[in-house]
């Protein structure tokens, strides 16, 4: 493994010091693949790959294809393209395994045992012969539960890949492990935007994502790469902060995670600090032991929050609504979308005008 990172770190800095971007290419099934937008929301994790990279440091080239395996792929010449263009210093994902796995067709099917680990290989050497860094990526999951619990559906081909990535010291991303702890983390019901909808079933394709799916996955991809290969991290343009592996670990159970529905907490008050009323007031986790106060008000019309000196550091949010504001002496036309901070010492005042309800979320410390 420290020779792999290795060899990862040295094609990275030497790519840098060229002005061509750097290139990744895709040889994968349809969970990698590309689509147009007459196929919208149908997307797969290669699409969204190039969203997570700068295109003057990284470019994706994605030749992943709906309905492919490791055999049919190198049968249908699409390695042969990959291999026209693939160079020196360039990175090979290498993702299959759900069409490995259809024994009713043997234009596709590879044993894991045998087959499946020797078509790999194939990939694998081509890279190494170009100067390129092969990288596997095991099959990523399906959202396919049966009586509760999610079923690993690619279980042997998982299993083989990595015996092949340790055997020949090949860069391996789990995606079938951190994809399965994803949908785990979100459930069988919060997993379902993430993948295809099928109206005519009413339910959803558990094997192909969502534009939602599509950029999660690729984020699950790129934090393993990132992993083998930390230098990667300068080139990202988004977060990656996407670990479920410890998912829930941490939680403490006198102190739970909750939703709260602001129908169940509202109160109905005269204007606060001397302001007229009334007004409606949602006192979110106000229970709950938090450093900070979250609060949404409802000025109705007519209603204000009156001049008051500020004792701690207080923003005030306009979700809807107009209102004047007056800060130490200074007023201020207000509306949706305005973000109004007092510190502490300042005086302060809020009064709504107009027909419409004054809606305002308000947090400071506790």
């Amino acid at each position: 493994m420290l020779r792999l990172m290795l060899s990862l770190s040295l094609l990275l800095a030497a790519s840098s010091a060229l002005c061509a971007p750097h290139r990744v290419f895709i040889a994968g099934d349809s969970t990698a693949a590309e689509y147009g937008p007459e196929r919208a929301p149908q997307a797969g994790w290669g699409q969204a790959l190039q969203g997570y990279l700068d295109p003057a440091v990284w470019e994706v080239r994605n030749h992943a294809k709906g309905g492919r395996s490791t055999r049919s792929f190198i049968d249908e010449k699409r390695l042969d393209a990959i291999a026209a263009e693939l160079q020196r210093g360039d990175v090979l994902l290498i993702q299959f395994g759900h069409n490995d796995a259809k024994v009713e067709d043997p234009t596709r099917y590879t044993d894991p045992a045998t087959a499946y680990p020797q078509f790999l290989m194939r990939y694998v050497q081509l890279a190494r012969d170009k100067g390129a860094t092969p990288v596997l990526i095991t099959p990523v999951a399906r959202l396919l539960y049966d009586f509760g619990s999610l079923l690993d559906t690619h279980a042997l081909y998982t299993q083989a890949m990595k015996q092949l990535a340790a055997r020949e010291q090949v860069a391996l991303i789990d995606l079938n492990d951190s994809s399965t702890r994803w949908i785990r983390a979100l459930g069988e019901q919060g997993a379902k935007p993430y993948f295809l909808f099928v109206p005519e079933q009413n339910k959803a394709d558990g094997t192909h994502f969502s534009t939602a799916g599509a950029n999660a996955v690729a984020c699950l991809v790129v934090r393993d790469w990132v992993g083998l290969q930390p230098a990667l991290k300068a080139a990202l343009t988004r977060d990656i902060d996407c670990d479920v592996r410890s998912a829930g670990q941490g939680a403490d159970a006198s102190k739970p995670s909750r939703v709260v529905h602001e129908r169940d907490i509202a109160i109905t008050q005269p204007g606060p600090h001397g302001g007229a009323g009334p007004t409606t007031a949602y006192p979110f986790f106000a229970t709950d032991e938090l450093p900070f106060v979250l609060r949404k008000r409802v000025l109705h019309k007519g209603a204000g929050i009156g001049l008051h000196p500020q004792h701690k550091d207080e923003i005030y949010y306009i979700v809807s609504g107009q209102g004047s504001y007056v800060l130490d002496g200074k007023q201020y036309d207000v509306g949706a979308g305005d973000a109004l901070l007092t510190r502490t010492g300042s005086l302060h005042a809020l009064q709504q005008v107009g027909e419409d309800d004054l809606v305002l979320l308000l947090a400071y410390p506790r």
